[in-house]
């Protein structure tokens, strides 16, 4: 058993990376700076076997806590994550997902940590046609100063293996939903506004195509990636379960029992891209990792548990009207 610091342990992945660690047995410590995205309620369940620091990664204090721990592993989530809101302000994507990523890299590397992952994304390759995968040397393409920021940050673990030897390995996940997601992305905005009988935005025509991956099975791949990848190599995590937007907004209302007039479509998002979809073939052959939740039964999953828990959401809704307001043009909530 390893004692793993999980930065961004407070987040939408990061907490399930956390509770399954705990449940495994492992000494965890979750580090977060608790923005508008952490909540430590995703962790309750966890209460009492797992240490909590809050702290932010580009902080110059972060080495005097490398100092007090003894860390094995690093797991890292922690990062600015929302596409909208990085074309608002790209600023606190740099600081963050590259400066962030930076800190830790050198404090591992100082510290002696056995090994380093770093939780990228499937965007830094950019989009797709209708055909076609990505695989792990696809040539990064990112669209916005998100993917932009996450490539950068991807880019610079690789090279501390090349450079200094440290033992990192990269996760590449598809586009992740399931509970505890903040209301911001698309599957909960779904759901609170069809509770509503508001109008749901969609940008464009919703012909744009993700993969989804339940959060419960990426966190079980990004286990076994910290636990059994290769020093230096980079995995997609993906599910197949490729859907458009417009198809998985039908299928959420449908759940719900809400009429399909609630949809409206909005001016398109700038950068967006079209489509994505990861070729998992190296963890599915090398792990022995493959995604087994369903996409219908996992949005059901989701849908449920977002209804039953409906003052979380209300609570983190009263800090988004601002931002509603600056990237869906009066659309309201």
């Amino acid at each position: 058993m390893k004692t793993i610091l999980v930065t961004g342990g407070a987040g939408f992945i990061g907490s399930e990376f956390a509770r399954q660690a705990v449940r495994k047995g492992h000494a965890v410590m979750v580090l977060d700076s608790l923005t508008y995205a952490g909540d430590r309620k995703r962790l309750e369940e966890t209460a009492g076997r797992l240490e909590f620091i809050e702290a932010d990664i580009c902080s110059t204090g972060l080495e005097d806590i490398f100092k007090e721990k003894r860390i094995d592993y690093i797991a890292h989530f922690a990062a600015e994550s929302h596409v909208d809101r990085s074309i608002l302000d790209p600023s606190v994507f740099i600081e963050t997902n590259v400066k962030g990523t930076s800190q830790l890299l050198n404090m591992a590397r100082k510290f002696g940590v056995e090994r380093f992952l770093y939780v990228s994304t499937d965007e830094v390759y950019g989009d797709l046609p209708e055909e076609g995968q990505f695989i792990e040397t696809t040539p990064f393409n990112p669209s916005s100063p998100y993917s932009a920021s996450k490539a950068a940050a991807d880019l610079l673990v690789k090279s501390y293996h090349r450079t200094y030897g440290m033992s990192v390995v990269t996760a590449r996940p598809s586009n992740n939903y399931g509970p505890w997601q903040y209301p911001e992305k698309l599957i909960p905005v779904i759901i609170y506004k069809a509770l509503r009988n508001e109008r749901i935005p969609v940008y464009g025509k919703g012909l744009n195509v993700r993969e989804w991956l339940y959060v419960e099975d990426c966190a079980a791949g990004v286990f076994e990636i910290l636990q059994r990848g290769r020093p230096g190599q980079e995995y997609n995590i993906g599910s197949g379960q490729e859907r458009r937007n417009i198809d998985v907004v039908k299928g959420v209302i449908k759940i719900m029992g809400k009429p399909e007039g609630l949809i409206e479509f909005i001016k398109d998002r700038p950068g967006h891209d079209f489509r994505y979809s990861l070729n998992a073939d190296k963890i599915k052959n090398e792990l022995g990792w493959r995604a087994v939740t369903g996409f219908e039964d996992g949005l059901e999953r989701t849908v449920r548990w977002y209804l039953d828990n409906m003052v979380w959401v209300e609570e983190k809704m009263g800090y988004l009207k601002d931002y509603w307001e600056k990237v869906y043009g009066g659309v309201t909530i």
